[in-house]
């Protein structure tokens, strides 16, 4: 088991995880994002995020991406918008190495939070985290604005 720092080359098995966690939460429908998207938005001219990949014999098994976020109140902030293991290889430790990982960058870089949502099914992930000590907020309401709602704002 090894966790890195997610290269370009790693795309394609980025993306098969991104589906494969929309099939879980019932969504793949939903997931509109290309390849050639995640290489320009992770790679090009202004990179707005990055991964740590969990590899079992070179083979990507696991995937935190992240992004950073600032707090008005707080300052610097890591975002973990997926933390997702293939689904042959979960409860052998790898989600928590990546989350490990992650919560390491954020202490290593002076960052005062690392923030993530559950959706309020997801029993198994919702365990994980209260196991770790996290702090799971039922009062923020999340909102969204849709490309079309953008366009017609």
């Amino acid at each position: 088991m090894k966790i890195r720092k997610g290269v370009k080359s790693d795309l394609p098995s980025v993306l098969e995880l991104i589906k494969e966690l929309a099939v879980y939460e019932k969504a793949l429908h939903e997931v509109e994002i290309t390849l050639e998207q995640l290489e320009e938005d992770g790679f090009g001219e202004e990179p707005v995020f990055q991964f740590l990949v969990a590899t079992e014999n070179e083979e990507i098994v696991g995937l935190a991406l992240y992004y950073f976020r600032y707090s008005t109140w707080k300052g610097k902030a890591i975002y973990l918008e997926d933390l997702v293991v293939k689904e042959s290889h979960r409860g052998k430790g790898y989600g928590q190495k990546l989350l490990d990982a992650i919560v390491e960058e954020a202490r290593q870089t002076g960052l005062k939070q690392v923030r993530w949502q559950v959706l309020d099914w997801n029993e198994p992930a919702i365990n994980f985290y209260k196991k770790l000590g996290a702090h799971l907020d039922d009062e923020w309401i999340n909102c969204t604005l849709t490309a079309k709602q953008i366009a017609n704002y």
